[in-house]
Formats: structure tokens, sequence, C-alpha cells
């Protein structure tokens, strides 16, 4: 592919010989991808999820979730080794094999992750949200605003999983409660504070106009691509209108069939419509690129051989 042009004439005559060796990189959405929408369950993809760590494929997490709750989601799903993107790309996360001497401080986080913001502070953001719905008498409510208890009928998640998303540090979910015309308004206002709105699966989100999720993702490669001395095959796999950005900032992209009638169109010459939701078309996306012509890529283990390398 065009993308190896510049890389060294022994990992193009590597690649050329097995496809699988070129270097690959897997960025994708959590709920309502990854993760099932209702049950968070994520073993239908548990097999590729362990051969992809077996062949040493990064597999980061690109979700809206805050750092506070990737923390223990990491661990269940074996990606504490690769960085993750959380609150839309306004954070990014980065283990230690994924930091540059140079350029990035020794994390004082307990896991040793480099905590990068790409956007604005969200004690910011909630002022100009409070600003903005009096000035334009619009009808919202933040999630700073809610209850735990609240979050928690709204979500599915537990007391403690709810508790971390009220965690934000660059982005701010809302429950939008006026119509179409107000919320064109309010965009339009955001726009001049350097902020933008973006929808996803139960939350309109908004955070800093650079922390896009697709934004962080091309930063992301970029860092891979200096660390590595060549640019990875990326693939990417979401389910809703905030991930289109990171759907058109890969080689290669999935749109997995959402529980919800919202719209997601990027623009990806390479783009992939799952029949299964959920996990099972996370599974469904990856295969469909990766599990034809791919050598080792496409001997999928068994689903109990999986879960003990990927739980």
């Amino acid at each position: 592919m065009s993308e190896h042009a510049n890389a060294p004439l022994a990992s193009a005559a590597i690649s050329s010989i097995d496809p699988a060796l070129q270097p690959r990189l897997v960025v994708t959405d959590l709920d309502g991808s990854l993760l099932d929408h209702h049950s968070y369950d994520f073993s239908p993809a548990a097999p590729w999820l362990a051969r992809l760590k077996q062949l040493g494929v990064p597999v980061i997490p690109v979700t809206s979730k805050t750092r506070a709750e990737l923390i223990p989601l990491r661990e269940t799903l074996g990606l504490t080794a690769t960085p993750f993107i959380a609150e839309n790309g306004a954070v990014i996360g980065l283990p230690p094999g994924w930091c540059h001497a140079r350029l990035d401080r020794p994390g004082n986080a307990q896991d040793g992750i480099v905590i990068k913001h790409t956007g604005v502070d969200i004690g910011f953001i909630r002022a100009r949200l409070n600003i903005w719905r009096k000035r334009l008498n619009i009808h919202f409510t933040r999630m700073g605003e809610l209850s735990t208890q609240e979050v928690m009928e709204l979500t599915g998640l537990d007391e403690t999983r709810a508790k971390a998303a009220r965690q934000r540090e660059g982005s701010e979910p809302l429950i939008w409660r006026d119509d179409e015309a107000a919320l064109e308004t309010f965009r339009h206002a955001l726009e001049g504070d350097g902020l933008e709105l973006t929808q996803g699966g139960r939350f309109w989100h908004v955070m800093g106009r650079a922390s896009d999720k697709g934004s962080a993702v091309e930063w992301l490669i970029k860092r891979f691509t200096s660390l590595r001395g060549s640019q990875p095959v990326s693939l990417g796999l979401g389910d809703g209108p905030n991930d289109i950005t990171m759907l058109e900032a890969v080689n290669q992209a999935v749109v997995i069939k959402g529980c919800h009638d919202l719209q997601v169109e990027p623009h990806n010459v390479s783009l992939y419509r799952t029949q299964a939701t959920g996990p099972a078309g996370w599974a469904e996306g990856v295969a469909h690129w990766w599990g034809r012509d791919n050598g080792r890529l496409a001997e999928v283990p068994d689903n109990k051989a999986a879960n003990s390398v990927a739980v």
C-alpha cells in the first residue's frame, strides 16, 4: 500500500512475502462496538483480541468514556500495554512503551501512564455551557448536574462505574431537551468559544474543537510511525456519529450496525458495514478486512483459548 512507500527496503520485502508481518494498528470505539451496548459483554470479539495480542497488533480504545472508567476496562480487555483515547479525543493515555524520551515527561499515575490533554479544561467547558443555556434560553442537562443514581439509570452502569463516568477532564456529556433549531443555534454559539458538539450513542458531547477522535487517532498513528520507523496499516471500528472522524483517519473502516437510527456516513473508500451489532459485528469487521489473505491473522483461536489470553 502507498503508506509503505518510504519504509525500509527490508521491511517492504518482508511485507510482500507475508502480509501479516506489516505493522498494523486497530482503533476502536467501545460502547456498542467492542462492548455490547446493553450488557457491556465483549466475548464474541475475544478470539480476535487474543489473536491480535499474540501478533503484537495494538488495539487502542477510542471512546467517550473517562480515564477513570478505562482503568479497570483496560485490565479486563487485556489492553494495558496499548494507549487509549478517552472523552472522544480530549484525553490521550500513553503507556511507557509508547513514550518518547525527549517529548514525554515520566508518567506520575500509578500505572506509569503519561496523560496528554488535547483540548480545553472541563471547568471552562462547564462555565460556557451554563452561560449559553441562560443566554439562549435553551434546555439541556449536563452530566455534571446528574446524580450518580441518575447516571446509573441512564447508562445501566453500576455505582462504581457511574461515579467514574462523572470524572470528566476535557468534555461534558449533555442530555438535549430542546428542538433541532435550538440545537443548531447552540452549536454555532459553541464554535465561537472554540468548542464543538458531537453526538454519541446516549449523549451529546461538548469538547474543544481540536479534541475529536480523528485528531487523536492521527496523533497516535504519527507517534507509532516515529517509534517503529514505518507507517502502520490502520483499521478503525465504530457505530456512532462521534466515530466518523476516527473512521476517516484510518486506512480501513468498519461501521458496526448500531442499536439506534443515527446516520454514520464516514468518507472512506475502504468502508465495510456489518450485519451484526456490538462485539459480534466488531469480529465480523476485523475478519472482513484481515481474515482473508493475511496468513496467520486469519488463524483465530477458539473461544476457550482466547478468553484465557484476553480477559
